[in-house]
């Protein structure tokens, strides 16, 4: 007879509550692997600006100032990294000007909702980080199918996110500590990502690896001491 397996990768699951800020910092080196794909392509993402309405304590934030020439970041709630307070589906005109590209970790349950904002208000594309099952169910079709995703840009090795903290893949995680050994667990997680990318006047999806890069794009300080 076997047990239930209840290590912290298998049961690290990615479900909120409805009225939840959904607080899943993401890793810097993430973006910056899905910039390197979007450079590939023939992007000149120094030569363009981007909105990131998710901007959480700064994560993302981080490797898009790096990489373009403009930064626009805002959240709805304070995470303390001195962003404008901003709602990205009900906020003021300002907010929701024109860009050329919006990149977001969306809250898994309006997902649809910042999609389809973005997909309003972006000239070039859109990148949105999401579960690998985000893109199965019925009840999303009408969303994948006009206007249909560019890529789908598949992490071949996990994205480590937890809810309210930045840890590194492999690390001890101080948050979740083992009551048989009284010692940090290490940062890990079941739930696999992939990038969503549309490009305007590109609907034929094409499906690519992110082959393993973290140790290739992670960089000093991108995570707290």
């Amino acid at each position: 007879m076997t047990g239930q397996n209840t290590s912290s990768a298998v049961m690290q699951q990615r479900v909120e509550p409805h009225d939840s800020l959904d607080d899943f910092p993401t890793p810097p080196w993430a973006t910056r692997a899905i910039c390197d794909k979007l450079d590939g392509l023939g992007f000149n993402l120094a030569m363009s600006d981007v909105r990131e309405p998710c901007a959480n304590r700064g994560h993302m934030v981080k490797p898009l100032r790096e990489l373009f020439g403009h930064v626009m970041a805002s959240d709805v709630f304070d995470y303390g990294a001195a962003f404008p307070v901003r709602d990205y589906l009900f906020g003021p005109a300002d907010h929701l000007s024109m860009t050329d590209w919006t990149f977001m970790n969306p809250p898994f349950r309006l997902a649809e909702q910042f999609i389809a904002r973005a997909l309003e208000r972006s000239r070039v594309g859109v990148a949105v980080l999401a579960r690998s099952s985000f893109l199965e169910g019925e009840g999303r079709q009408r969303l994948f199918a006009s206007p249909a995703p560019s890529y789908v840009f598949q992490h071949a090795e996990r994205v480590v996110m937890l809810r309210g903290r930045l840890v590194r893949a492999g690390a001890p995680d101080p948050a979740n500590i083992d009551p048989a050994t009284g010692k940090p667990r290490k940062a890990s997680t079941a739930t696999s990502y992939a990038w969503i990318v549309w490009i305007k006047g590109e609907e034929d999806t094409r499906w690519r690896r992110i082959e393993k890069c973290r140790l290739r794009f992670e960089r000093e300080g991108d995570y707290p001491a």
